[in-house]
């Protein structure tokens, strides 16, 4: 009868241990990761931009107003790929091995990653749209990621790999509501709803070449769009912005303001007619009286309105994922991160595109909402990388950060805790070259007031900014003999970053990784 006894108490205990796990998993917040490629903060109304009156985001500001805008996020990288590997191992880009997109090879999806983390602790994972690095995702219970086009994905007739092994092409269909749709129905249709969840729902919008999904396609046709303060930009003392093919004026493509090609172009012509315009020197022009600023101005509003247009297409599928999460019940529980890989430029600088450790492109937009811990309009201005999303998002779930990342958690920041400021400075390194921009490979410092950016593959030029005399960076003031004292504690402090974060490297060898061509695996695409 004892043996009887002592045998039910261990079962009954095991059971008791059993429910306590399972109902400690089930208290653990969702997570929710919305991201998008190339969204710049001065297209998001929250943050209070040129654009903010002309063309709001009343959904993605609903997170903001009642959460927490981070006014200095920023990319260690600004390029979509690297930032994304960034955001998933809590490491930078010559550390994770994917530090550019061009000729830099695929992600190693065998290391470790934030979702493969919480999927160990109990999370149910899923990632659903842009993934864009090559290897098909690991640490996800459920995927279905963009796959055309070398992983960049179609905004019409998109191609998507499945967790399955499967390619599935959404023929008629348009990428932003396809990817809405996936994700709420995976909310609905989870394999185990006690378990917590955590979903990346990522857009392709808005990347170039901003193909307006239906019903937007005459949004803000009759509006003449405000331009940027440094429209008309004349890269005095900036030799690498001088000579970038990022201008609106000399190197977008007659596809990028929706040219009609002539008819009975082949295959191959057509693709040459419509990227002609991307290089240094490919002259064309919609009108040939136009003067070099009505150009400019023309091609400005041709495609920064389309660019707007698919941003709204993306804040009202966000505008329903969060209607979803109210009616379900999901929202209390349940961390909303909005984001982007890194900002873009809207005219600034008369450029499109990102790449520079400029402000425009540096910047990421970071909005989070999670009433238990964020106090609703909160504003943060600390120094924040895409670095610590990994540490972070663990923290938040009860998980130890691993001593192998290099970001550290913000938590105390959502908290409103921190008694000194989260960093002093922060480190950023650009690759890639010539492609696609011909922007030169740059390294970094940002403090809360200075940056010092270093280019050193085809020149050796430095560059100086009082961020708070000079916020639009167009006054180099590093050959300013008085600034010798703040140069050298810079370029110290500079050192110091690069040996933190394991950047040991000579530029001669920085150089050598610029120049590395490694091919991205993608499978032959299905045929139409």
């Amino acid at each position: 009868m004892k043996k009887y006894i002592v045998t039910l108490v261990i079962l009954l205990s095991l059971i008791g241990c059993k429910t306590a796990k399972k109902e400690a998993i089930s208290q653990k917040p969702n997570i929710l990761f919305i991201m998008t490629d190339d969204h710049a903060l001065a297209a998001i109304s929250a943050y209070k931009g040129f654009l903010a009156e002309v063309a709001p985001t009343p959904n993605i500001d609903r997170i903001a107003n009642d959460g927490m805008r981070f006014n200095n996020m920023f990319c260690t990288n600004s390029i979509c790929g690297p930032s994304r590997a960034s955001i998933l191992t809590g490491k930078y880009a010559h550390v994770n091995g994917f530090f550019k997109n061009e000729g830099g090879g695929d992600f190693n999806g065998a290391q470790q990653t934030f979702p493969k983390l919480l999927q160990k602790a109990g999370y149910e994972t899923a990632v659903i749209g842009k993934w864009h690095l090559g290897t098909a995702p690991t640490g996800f219970d459920y995927y279905k990621v963009l796959f055309n086009k070398e992983g960049q994905g179609s905004y019409f007739d998109p191609v998507f790999e499945m967790a399955n092994d499967s390619i599935v092409e959404e023929k008629g269909k348009f990428s932003t509501t396809v990817i809405k749709e996936d994700a709420i129905n995976w909310l609905k249709n989870r394999k185990d709803a006690t378990k917590p969840f955590m979903l990346m729902y990522q857009f392709k919008a808005p990347h170039r070449p901003w193909d307006p999904g239906p019903g937007y396609e005459d949004y803000l046709s009759e509006v003449t769009l405000p331009y940027p303060a440094t429209f008309n930009d004349d890269y005095k003392g900036r030799k690498a912005a001088k000579d970038s093919w990022m201008r609106i004026d000399g190197h977008m493509n007659r596809k990028d303001v929706k040219i009609k090609p002539p008819s009975g172009l082949t295959e191959e012509e057509l693709i040459a007619w419509n990227k002609y315009g991307n290089n240094d020197g490919e002259f064309w022009t919609p009108d040939p009286n136009m003067t070099d600023q009505e150009r400019k101005n023309w091609k400005y509003q041709r495609y920064v309105k389309d660019y707007l247009r698919v941003v709204k297409g993306v804040d009202d599928a966000i505008g329903e994922m969060l209607d979803h999460l109210e009616k379900s019940g999901l929202e209390k529980n349940t961390i909303i991160v909005y984001t982007s890989d890194q900002g873009f430029y809207l005219g600034e600088h008369g450029w499109f595109d990102k790449r520079f450790m400029y402000e425009e492109s540096m910047h990421m937009p970071l909005l989070v909402k999670y009433p238990k811990k964020i106090k609703a309009g909160s504003v943060n201005n600390d120094l924040v990388l895409n670095v610590d999303y990994a540490p972070t998002l663990l923290s938040l779930a009860g998980i130890e950060t691993p001593n192998d990342m290099q970001g550290k958690s913000f938590v105390p920041v959502l908290e409103n805790k921190t008694k000194e400021p989260f960093r002093d400075a922060v480190y950023y390194h650009y690759y890639e070259y010539p492609y696609w921009h011909n922007v030169q490979p740059h390294y970094g410092i940002r403090t809360d007031r200075y940056k010092l950016i270093h280019y050193y593959y085809d020149m050796d030029e430095w560059e100086l900014f009082d961020l708070e005399k000079d916020p639009n960076e167009t006054n180099n003031i590093f050959d300013t003999k008085e600034n010798s004292t703040l140069i050298a504690t810079l370029k110290t402090r500079l050192a110091s970053l690069k040996k933190e974060n394991k950047m040991d490297m000579s530029d001669e060898e920085l150089k050598e990784m610029t120049d590395i061509r490694i091919k991205r695996r993608y499978r032959v695409e299905p045929a139409n």
